[in-house]
This record gives C-alpha cells, sequence and structure tokens, in this order.
C-alpha cells in the first residue's frame, strides 16, 4: 500500500527540490541588493542648536590640546586643530554615520596602513622593474565606475560601499562639513576679536 501512494503521488515526492530551489533563488536575489542601513536625517547639521552643540564641544576640545602641547610648531597645531575638528564632528554625529565610526575608529588603523603602504610601495617597485606591463595591457575602468571610486575614498569608511548607500553618506558627510566651516569661522572671528574669556561668557554668540 506504501508503494502505491508513492506512485500515485508524484508532487509529494517533487516538493523538497522545489522548495531548495526556491531557497535558492532567495540567496542569489539577496546578495545582489545593496546593504541596509538607516536612513540619514536629511535636516541635520543645519539647525543652530546643532552648530552651538559642536563649537561648545570644540573648544574644550582645543583648549585640551592647547593644554598637552606647550610649544608646537604651526604645521603640528595646525595638523592637531583639523584632527581635533574632525574627531568632534564625529562625537556630535553620535556614530549614527559610517563616516564618522570610521572617524573615530580609524585613526591607529590609518597610522598603521601608512607604515604598512611605505613596506608595500618599496616591494612594488622592485618588481615593476623587473618586469613592465605596457599600458595597453591593463583593463580600462569606466569613468563612472573611476568617480565612485574616488568618492568612496574621500568619505571616511565608504570605501566598499554600495552606490546608493555612499551617495547617502556623501550628502550627510558634506553637510557636516559645511556646519563645521560655520562653526570654525564664528569661533575665530570671536577669539580674534575677544579672545576665549569672552566665547566663555557669552556661548550664545557660538551659534
Amino acid at each position: 500500500m506504501a508503494s502505491s501512494s508513492t506512485f500515485s503521488n508524484p508532487d509529494a515526492n517533487s516538493n523538497p527540490s522545489r522548495e531548495s530551489k526556491r531557497k535558492k533563488r532567495r540567496k542569489i536575489g539577496d546578495n545582489g541588493k545593496s546593504e541596509p542601513t538607516a536612513s540619514l536625517d536629511q535636516s541635520r547639521w543645519r539647525t543652530q542648536n546643532e552648530q552651538q552643540i559642536y563649537s561648545s564641544k570644540l573648544l574644550q576640545a582645543l583648549r585640551q590640546v592647547r593644554r598637552s602641547d606647550d610649544s608646537p610648531s604651526p604645521v603640528i597645531a595646525g595638523r592637531a586643530v583639523r584632527d581635533t575638528a574632525d574627531r568632534v564632528l564625529a562625537v556630535t554625529a553620535k556614530g549614527r554615520s559610517r563616516w564618522s565610526r570610521a572617524i573615530l575608529t580609524g585613526r591607529l588603523s590609518l597610522r598603521l596602513s601608512q607604515i604598512n603602504k611605505k613596506h608595500k610601495k618599496a616591494k612594488v617597485n622592485s618588481i615593476n622593474i623587473k618586469s613592465k606591463k605596457p599600458l595597453a595591457a591593463k583593463k580600462r575602468v569606466p569613468a563612472l565606475q573611476r568617480k565612485v571610486r574616488v568618492l568612496g575614498r574621500l568619505v571616511p569608511g565608504c570605501q566598499k560601499l554600495p552606490f546608493p548607500n555612499l551617495l547617502e553618506e556623501t550628502t550627510d558627510y558634506i553637510a557636516a562639513l559645511e556646519m563645521q566651516i560655520r562653526a570654525m569661522t564664528v569661533l575665530t572671528g570671536l577669539l580674534t576679536a575677544g579672545g576665549a574669556g569672552s566665547v566663555a561668557s557669552h556661548p550664545d554668540r557660538l551659534g
């Protein structure tokens, strides 16, 4: 009786194979999709409140840098101000964006990568001297793809990001940099006019 039931219902025997094929198709379809990320608020970095928060945090951080470095050279001092401004900007973003997380976690890795690049350059140069390939043999990359790669290098932590997510991160990063410029311009004017004491006594002017 068992054998007759199996012969009479061929659809029942083929169901497991169909289910496995469907699962494979779903996996293939999921791999082609872009990485799901939380949508960033487009109105951020444009309010006076956001600028005041960033300016006050930046002023405190710059005071700490000044205390730690007694008499730095202009080049070192400028680099310290730039690094501090970027780090405070990432802290103000609260890790909601990929670029802010990359700035906060990428200081040490950037230093190590620069050291590794120097060693790799020496090896690559020695290999190229031994065997040089003609320029025509290199694969040509489409212009749009080249621009996307360059954009991915400019925005921290977005080098291997899908194009839609890269555009979203770039928009947020540009808005943050614009706010940073506005805040630093106001802060420079106040410090030049009245010094750090006037800024501390009137924090509402930072916006």
